[in-house]
């Protein structure tokens, strides 16, 4: 099974880019965040067409947005809301033998890193102490679970293009750091990517709009992600992040991040 999490950054303006990475990775589930469009105008025609008859959606208006395309069924699918929102970040669904797939998009958190004086930061440390909670309360660490998404935290320092001009940045702070980590270790969570590119090497999977040229600049930060527990570690084969999918015309500012597992 060859598993995409992709923040595409509305999935009708990216529609061909979606067809794009359908065609020539193959994946057997994408999983998107930020579709910005309403659940009764996603594109699900085209989608299938793509070759992924079950499709399961959570979407609004301009913002936000989780979608999983799937080349085998969906069960159980949940639309789950968290901090007392009705945003659209989370959607989940069992896969063929019983996996549990997660699909994830946390809060950015805005531009200033204080509660106090950012209510965007706050809910974003918020919705990650619900995470914290929820998984241990409603979860064991034998269950099979996938957790994939735009986290929009990059938790090493070679996640980031500079761990130290990043400190103070919204994504890289020590306490979304630390945050993460506490989801990360509720049901001993395994970092999928990083099981396979080692931790001292640099890798990122977003790079700003707002970059001249963002491929010399590379200041680029890992923000999505691909999490397994325990149980599925031994059938992880190998990982990707698709560089090469920020060029071209009309990319998303994130890239697909891609895992193999041997089930």
């Amino acid at each position: 099974m060859r598993l995409a999490t992709w923040n595409i950054n509305s999935v009708r303006l990216r529609i061909d880019r979606v067809a794009a990475l359908a065609k020539t990775s193959e994946p057997d589930i994408i999983c998107l965040q930020e579709t910005k469009v309403m659940d009764d105008l996603f594109p699900a025609d085209a989608i299938r067409e793509m070759g992924y008859p079950h499709i399961a959606f959570s979407g609004m208006k301009s913002y936000n947005g989780v979608a999983i395309l799937s080349r085998v069924p969906l069960k159980e699918v949940q639309r789950n809301e968290w901090c007392g929102k009705s945003d659209c970040r989370h959607i989940s669904a069992t896969l063929p033998g019983g996996i549990e797939l997660h699909n994830f998009y946390i809060p950015a958190g805005g531009d200033i890193p204080d509660r106090e004086k950012n209510e965007k930061f706050g809910h974003k440390l918020d919705f990650l102490d619900e995470m914290t909670a929820w998984f241990p309360e409603n979860r064991s660490a034998r269950k099979k679970m996938i957790l994939v998404g735009d986290l929009n935290i990059a938790p090493l320092e070679t996640d980031v293009w500079s761990h130290k001009q990043l400190l103070k940045v919204v994504s890289h702070t020590p306490i979304e750091v630390e945050k993460l980590g506490q989801v990360q270790d509720t049901v001993n969570w395994v970092d999928a990517v990083r099981h396979f590119i080692p931790e001292e090497e640099r890798l990122y999977s977003w790079w700003s709009y707002r970059a001249r040229d963002w491929d010399t600049s590379d200041r680029g930060r890992r923000l999505d992600h691909i999490w397994v527990t325990p149980p599925l570690k031994k059938s992880l084969k190998g990982a990707s992040v698709l560089r090469q999918s920020r060029s071209g015309e009309k990319p998303s500012d994130h890239v697909p991040v891609i895992v193999d597992f041997d089930l």
